[in-house]
């Protein structure tokens, strides 16, 4: 049966609805379940899992409701108090707090305002920046699916005023030592970044974290920046005032590969800074960093130990070692390699952070020639339906784009698909290696791991039932100071039976090694 409750005019936040939705399908007797405001995307999903009733046809956008199919009445009551029980919690835990209804009313209140993070739908997220420009108010516009043409006339508006436009798209900042949106706790310290990439920026920072140096100021562009229609404005922006501020000793540019013409002004005023500059343009061209005089990364791991080399006086070296040591981590990755199947010849590549993703298939596509994707680095590796369809050979996914967000979360909020397609593809004979991430820190699950864990177990059993070995890689993104705890996520993955390598770069040299010894 399919059971339907609405509350006229009652307005919850989206991502809370999300999360409720996941917790209510863990319950007895519920086959699928629905929570959310009555907006046109929520009422297509309901449509599409096949939990509309008549009834619904009446639910508007200002409306919330609770859409379940379960086996009988005294399981929808269950399924109400649950809900009542979830939304107090969120209640609870505001209760203390103060929140605006406006922005001129938060501005009343704290006169010194000067940092505004916006997430509201893209098509009122422009209005509503432009009103914190108005107000001299810094923005970290978290929102997407703001036009090209709104992000160039914000950013044009902020850098005449003197203000940052961090996004849109932007997912992570640390401004004055306060990390915003998904962000690590980071020690304070000398280094400086600029950066158009979430996890990329997560990785490099957390990295600096645990090698001893910390960040002065962390500022997000949002990934378009530096597009030609954009032409770079913020990161130009954010990489003239570390160049200005005292604090910063050493700047850290963060970036896929900038259009041509961006690079060329970016890497110019770089060449400027009097201030070692170290430049991951992720994938992109070392010579033509290096033709500045600017020191060039080859992974995101290697721009946080050349920075804190620097920053401690040192001279930077390329890092491309393996922290356990290369003796051991051949003899691992043979050992690893010598229990699987003849069956088993390919990778998969699953995802919560798109830059880690990216740089993953990066640093292997020139072993592995082809690398399937819903985010291709070649247009003839596009994956079709990777939501629902299967994997190919290779394949490598991003479960934070768009393809996989439509009325979810992000999966570092809510990991459990990514968990799921581990599941998944360990059916596979043919699949020999899952690489993941495991994104920690502010913003992010309080327990990715967890999810993540019971996955792997789970995967590991299904390919031993069939004969096989699958070997499980993880690298987590985070430091010691988060909420979730470096050291306790990643004993969570190697009790569940991952290889936990310390970095993305250090996880994709390992699956590569492995792949060799498999042959």
């Amino acid at each position: 049966m399919i059971k339907l409750e609405v509350r006229k005019n009652a307005y919850y936040d989206s991502v809370t609805l999300m999360l409720i939705s996941k917790d209510l399908k863990k319950l007895d007797g519920v086959e699928e379940a629905l929570v959310g405001m009555g907006t046109e995307l929520n009422r297509e999903i309901a449509h599409n899992i096949g939990l509309a009733t008549p009834e619904f046809e009446e639910v508007g956008a200002n409306d919330f409701f609770v859409a379940v199919r379960c086996e009988a009445d005294n399981t929808f009551d269950a399924v109400m108090a649950k809900v009542e029980e979830l939304l107090n919690k969120k209640a609870e835990s505001k209760e203390a707090e103060y929140f605006p209804p406006t922005l001129e009313g938060a501005v009343k209140a704290d006169k010194d305002l000067n940092m505004a993070v916006i997430s509201v739908p893209g098509k009122f997220a422009a209005d509503v920046a432009q009103s914190c420009l108005d107000n001299d108010i810094n923005v970290m516009l978290f929102s997407d699916n703001v036009t090209i043409e709104e992000e160039r006339a914000l950013k044009e508006c902020a850098f005449e005023r003197g203000l940052l436009v961090m996004g849109p798209d932007c997912g992570t900042a640390i401004i004055n030592n306060v990390p915003l949106a998904f962000a690590n706790v980071v020690k304070k310290g000398n280094i400086g970044v600029v950066a158009a990439s979430g996890t990329g920026t997560q990785e490099v920072t957390s990295i600096i974290d645990q090698l001893g140096g910390g960040v002065s100021q962390v500022i997000g562009t949002g990934g378009r920046d530096l597009k030609k229609e954009i032409g770079g404005i913020m990161m130009k922006y954010g990489l003239d005032a570390l160049i200005n501020d005292p604090k910063t000793e050493v700047i850290v540019l963060i970036s896929k590969p900038p259009a041509k013409e961006i690079a060329t002004e970016i890497l110019n005023i770089a060449a400027g800074a009097n201030k070692p500059v170290v430049v991951s343009f992720i994938g992109g061209s070392r010579e033509e960093v290096e033709s500045f005089g600017l020191i060039a990364a080859v992974s995101l791991e290697d721009a946080a130990h050349k920075a804190v080399a620097i920053a401690n006086g040192k001279e930077p070296q390329d890092f491309v070692k393996f922290e356990m040591g290369e003796d051991k981590a051949n003899e691992l990755a043979k050992s690893e390699a010598g229990k699987m199947a003849p069956t088993q010849k390919y990778v998969r590549g699953f995802y919560t952070g798109g830059t880690l993703c990216d740089e993953a298939m990066k640093l292997m596509i020139a072993k592995l020639e082809h690398i399937y994707s819903n985010i291709p680095l070649n247009a003839c590796d596009k994956l079709e339906n990777a939501r629902n369809g299967a994997s190919k050979q290779h394949t490598f996914l991003d479960f934070g784009d768009d393809e996989f967000t439509v009325g979810r979360p992000h999966p570092m909020i809510d990991p459990s698909l990514r968990a799921e397609r581990v599941v998944t593809d360990s059916l596979d004979p043919t699949c020999a290696i899952i690489m993941v991430d495991c994104v920690i820190g502010y913003g992010s699950h309080e327990d990715p791991a967890a999810d993540l864990a019971d996955a792997i177990v789970e995967a590991k059993a299904n390919a031993e039932r069939e004969g096989r070995y699958l070997c499980v890689v993880a690298s987590v993104c985070g430091t010691e100071g988060d909420p979730q705890c470096l050291s306790t996520t990643q004993k969570k993955l190697r009790d569940a039976g991952a290889v936990v390598m310390p970095s993305n770069a250090q996880a994709t040299r390992f699956v590569e090694r492995v792949l060799a010894y498999a042959k």
